[in-house]
Order: C-alpha cells, then structure tokens, then sequence
C-alpha cells in the first residue's frame, strides 16, 4: 500500500478487458457532434443568460467570450490527449494513465460533482420551463410540487421524472439514445434562431450602457459576488459539455478522427450561437427585466408582445433541454463505470448488460442520486459548484497534454493541438482564475467535497490493500 499504490498509473489496454466489461462502438462522428451541441447548447443559453445579466449587466457578452476562450484552450488538450488515449474516462482515465491514481482519484471525484450537478441543474431548468409553458395553457402546478423547499415548494417533481426518463433512454442503447438526441439538438438549434429574427427587429445599442455596471474583476455588490469575471465563472457552466464527448472514446467507431471533430466542431458551432443570442437578448431589453430569471428568452419575448413565439421556444426548451441531461447523465455513468472498472468503485458497477450494450446499473444510481438533488437544490449554488469541478479536470488535461509532449514527445498524435505551451497554460491559467472567481462559499464546499473524497478514497484503497493481502 502506500505511497507506490497512491502513485502508481495505469496502461490502456481494452483488448484485456472481459466482455461484460466492454463498451460496444456504435457512434459516428456526427453523432458525437450532436452529443457536444447537445451538451453545450442548453441550459446556458435558455437559463444563465439571466443569472450573468445579473452579475455582469450588458458586460454579460464579454463574459461570454472570455469563457468561451478559456474553453477553446481546453478543448484543444482534451482533443490531443483523447486521440492519444482512447478510452472511456474522460479527464479521470487521462489522469490515471499520466499523473497517477490518486491524481486520478481527485479529478474522478471532481467530475462527480461536474456532471451529477449538471445533470441536476439542467433538470431544474427543464422544470422552471415546463412549468412556465403549461401555465401559458393554463395548466398550473402546485407549488409543492414544482420547486424545492428554497423556492418555497416542497420538491420539484418535474426536475424528477425528466431525469427518470432520460435515464430510460439511456438504458435502451447507446446509438439509439444518440440518433433520438440528434433530433432533439436540431429542434433546439432552429428555437434558437428563431428568437433571434423576432427579437432582432428590437435591438437598440442603448440597452448596452452602461455596459459594465459591476465592473470588471469579481467583488462584493450589496452582498452578492458581481462583475464580468463573476459572470463568467457561472456563465463558463454554459460552455463545458464538450469533456462529455471524451467519455463516448470507447464507443467511437473511429476515435482518432471523430473525437476531434466532436470535440473542436461543437465547441466552434457553440460559441458562435451563444455571444449572437446573447447579443440579441441584451439588445433586444433592459437586462433589469430578465435579470435572475429562470426563462429568459421567453419572458423577453413575452415582453415584447410576442406570446405566442415565447410558447414556441418554451415549448422548444421542454423538448430540447433533455439533450444536455442525456449528453452528461451518459458521460457520468461511463465515468463511474470506468472506475469501478479499475477498481476504484465496487466492481460490481462495472457491468455491461448483454441485450443492450449499455451499464444499466450504473445509470440507474447515477439517476437516482441527479434526481433527488434536482428535486431538493437550487439552480444558481448547484451551477457554481459543477463548474468548480469540471475548472480541475480541465487544468487536469490540460496539464497532461503538457507531460506527455515532455515525456512522450515523439509518441503518435492524430490530432496535435497548434501552440500546446501556450494553448495549456491558457486552458490551465484561465481556469485557475475563473476557480478563484467562483463565490467564497462554493470554494468551501468544493475543498468540502474533495476532503470526504479522500478520506472514503483512504478507506477503499486500505480495503482493497486487506483484500488482496488476504
């Protein structure tokens, strides 16, 4: 045990692995495109766009671009260290084969928080949509039974079974999850251009001034964290989902080709539609209007007398949204199997059903444990908290994209990222800065969160030590 147990780190080798252990490739590149877009287009767009306004005024689009930059820096390690290691894992795997286990176990436990909380804050954002959208009908909900008791409910059931069903996909199969959340992101793109056109004709360059009313760099504003940096360490939720692309390695029919294009092309297509939609919004109104809200693009739509095109894209948020949920909910589940696979989690887990193809086990856990946090947990602390996990898995990769070209420089690369030692030291600066942008009381519960995972990392690792011993 030990130090050397702590340390040591793990070949990629699939061809060993029994077949119940095994990930069948059923993706193609453009369904690994669609799982990007269906992961980064979602929530961000349709829910923080109100949250930023909130911290950053008209700045909130400058918040978007530093964001997205410090993404395009990740992206670019993760695309390079993907085609070098082409397993299921993600940041996890990548830190295991190069920094070590317990590395390995502390960017494994971060990507916990990343992609349960996602999930979970996605779900919220569903609900808060789908609430609003049967009220326009004039169905309403309790709401006991439509927000969590911070909200003044009771639980959020409809946070709940969203992820019960997208758990039921799932299960089915993977390429048949990926062609039905192909569909779904299409339906998503073209809500999005649509609120484009009918808002535009309202743009007025006024609604930008003054354009960076809580100033640049994050400091207290009557007892809430404001500025375009604040902004963008919440906003940088909107952008990440790229990472879940990384999971589907072992699933990829061709990883050394479809990984970068998944990887570098949603990312590409993501950022161009945020910064026009963000644009417009602020443009379009006042951000005081739709400040905080929990469906901002519909309500300014509302505000502008089209009622009809606001059902339209609520409509198209409640059937589009489910995309983001399935894209992370999938990439969690791969996560937690690969590490029961190592041996990190009871093996148990790591079982792959013979009808589907699929670990049904352990996206059956991983929903159950999304759908009460969605149904108890308010959206804007579960937002700041995800990001702070996925801010260490990308210094992770960035850092072994780093190692690798230092350690391995001659090794094969099909895809080599341009500028690497100033691409990941951007990836790993930025994100350190935007971690330190995070709100005080998400960087305690994140230091929290990863003491509890190295004391059960202790426990396990001493367990498993006696085991074999015996």
């Amino acid at each position: 045990m030990g130090m050397k147990n702590w340390m040591q780190r793990k070949a990629v080798g699939l061809d060993s692995l029994a077949s119940h252990h095994r990930l069948n490739p059923t993706l193609s590149w453009w369904h690994l495109v669609a799982l990007g877009v269906g992961a980064i287009v979602g929530t961000g767009i349709y829910t923080l766009v109100g949250v930023g306004a909130n911290l950053a005024g008209p700045a909130v689009t400058l918040s978007f671009l530093i964001a997205g930059a410090i993404c395009a820096c990740a992206a670019l390690a993760y695309a390079e260290v993907a085609t070098m290691i082409p397993a299921s894992g993600s940041a996890y795997t990548y830190s295991y084969v190069v920094l070590g286990e317990i590395i390995a176990w502390v960017v494994g436990w971060s990507l916990i928080l990343e992609y349960s909380l996602v999930v979970s804050a996605v779900a919220v954002g569903w609900s808060g949509y789908a609430v609003g959208f049967l009220h326009s009908i004039g169905l309403d909900l309790p709401l006991a039974m439509s927000a969590g008791p911070h909200a003044g409910g009771l639980i959020n059931i409809p946070a709940m079974l969203i992820v019960a069903v997208v758990a039921g996909l799932l299960a089915l199969g993977t390429k048949e999850s990926a062609t039905v959340n192909a569909i779904l992101v299409l339906v998503k793109i073209i809500a999005l251009l649509i609120f484009v056109v009918v808002a535009l004709p309202h743009f007025d360059a006024s609604h930008f001034k003054p354009f960076m009313p809580y100033g640049f760099a994050k400091h207290d504003v009557d007892g809430v964290q404001r500025g375009v940096m604040a902004a963008a360490a919440i906003i940088f939720f909107a952008f990440y989902g790229f990472d879940a692309i990384s999971t589907a390695a072992e699933e990829a029919k061709r990883p050394g080709r479809d990984l970068p294009i998944g990887i570098i092309g949603s990312l590409a297509v993501c950022t161009a539609v945020y910064v026009g939609v963000a644009a417009v919004a602020v443009g379009s109104m006042s951000y005081t209007v739709y400040a905080n809200s929990p469906e901002p693009l519909a309500l300014i739509l509302r505000q502008l007398g089209q009622g009809g095109t606001a059902a339209i894209i609520g409509a198209a948020a409640i059937i589009a949204l489910p995309t983001v949920i399935l894209a992370f909910l999938y990439g969690q589940s791969r996560i937690f199997f690969v590490m029961a696979r190592d041996g990190l989690l009871p093996a148990s887990l790591a079982k792959v059903n013979a009808r589907t193809g699929t670990p049904i086990r352990i996206t059956a856990l991983t929903a159950v444990i999304v759908a009460i946090l969605a149904g108890l947990v308010p959206l804007d602390q579960i937002a700041a908290l995800a990001n702070a996990g996925t801010l260490v898995a990308f210094m992770a990769v960035a850092t072994c994209m780093l190692v690798l070209r230092r350690r391995a420089p001659d090794e094969p690369r099909l895809f080599r990222s341009p500028l690497p030692w100033l691409v990941g030291p951007g990836a790993i600066i930025g994100c350190a800065y935007l971690f330190m942008s995070l709100p005080s009381q998400t960087h305690h519960f994140f230091l929290l969160w990863n003491a509890i995972g190295l004391v059960l990392y202790m426990v396990w690792i001493g367990r498993r030590s006696g085991a074999s011993a015996g």
